[in-house]
C-alpha cells in the first residue's frame, strides 16, 4: 500500500507543478491565454516564482524548497489580490491560491517522493 501511495503523492506533485509552471508561462511568454506580465515588476516575480518553481516541483529536484517559496507566493498572492475583496475564498475568487498553498505546504513537507529527477540522480551507478 505504501507504494501505491508514494507513487500516487508523485503524480499529483508532477500534475500540480506542471500546472504551476504553466501560470507562470502565461505571466512570462503570453502563451496558454495569458498575457505577459514582465512590465510589473510583481507580475515577474510571480512569473519567474510559478515557473522556475513549478518545474522544479513536476521534475521532483530541490522540491522541499521550491515548494514552500511556491506555497509563500501563493499566500502573499492570497492576500493582496483576493482577501481585499472579501473574506471567504469562494467569494473573493482566491480558493485557486489557497488550494496552491496548501498543496505545496505538503509538498514542501514530503519532498521529491517515489518518480524524481533527484532520485533517479542518486540512483546511478558511479563512474
Amino acid at each position: 500500500m505504501r507504494i501505491l501511495s508514494d507513487t500516487v503523492y508523485s503524480i499529483m506533485r508532477i500534475v500540480v507543478g506542471f500546472l504551476f509552471a504553466c501560470h507562470g508561462a502565461q505571466k512570462l511568454f503570453g502563451v496558454l491565454g495569458g498575457r505577459k506580465e514582465l512590465h510589473d515588476p510583481q507580475g515577474l516575480v510571480a512569473g519567474l516564482i510559478e515557473f522556475g518553481a513549478g518545474l522544479l516541483i513536476a521534475i521532483g529536484l530541490f522540491t522541499a524548497i521550491a515548494a514552500f517559496i511556491a506555497s509563500g507566493e501563493m499566500a502573499i498572492a492570497y492576500f493582496k489580490a483576493h482577501a481585499p475583496r472579501g473574506f471567504w475564498p469562494i467569494v473573493n475568487r482566491g480558493e485557486l491560491a489557497v488550494i496552491y498553498c496548501f498543496i505545496f505546504l505538503y509538498i514542501a513537507t514530503q519532498g521529491d517522493g517515489r518518480l524524481s529527477l533527484r532520485r533517479l540522480i542518486q540512483k546511478s551507478p558511479p563512474k
